[in-house]
């Protein structure tokens, strides 16, 4: 199921819509590293290309994280 979401990054509330799974991951990665929730969001938004959707932002960093363990 999707489910939106919201954040606050660099002082500005933002939403997005993420899938249940892939935010449970986005959870345990910060986790794993040790992180807030929120300074990964941060991060991934901070890394992603200009114009690219957030959403998507967030789903490619969990597909990268999840490959890159294997």
């Amino acid at each position: 199921m999707i489910r939106k979401h919201s954040a606050t990054l660099h002082g500005h509330r933002t939403s997005f819509s993420l899938e249940d799974a892939f935010w449970t991951e986005l959870k345990a990665i910060a986790s794993a590293r040790g992180i807030s929730l929120a300074a990964l969001i941060s991060e991934i938004d901070d890394g992603r290309e200009a114009g690219s959707n957030l959403s998507s932002a967030l789903r490619l960093y969990v597909l990268k994280w999840l490959k890159d363990r294997n």
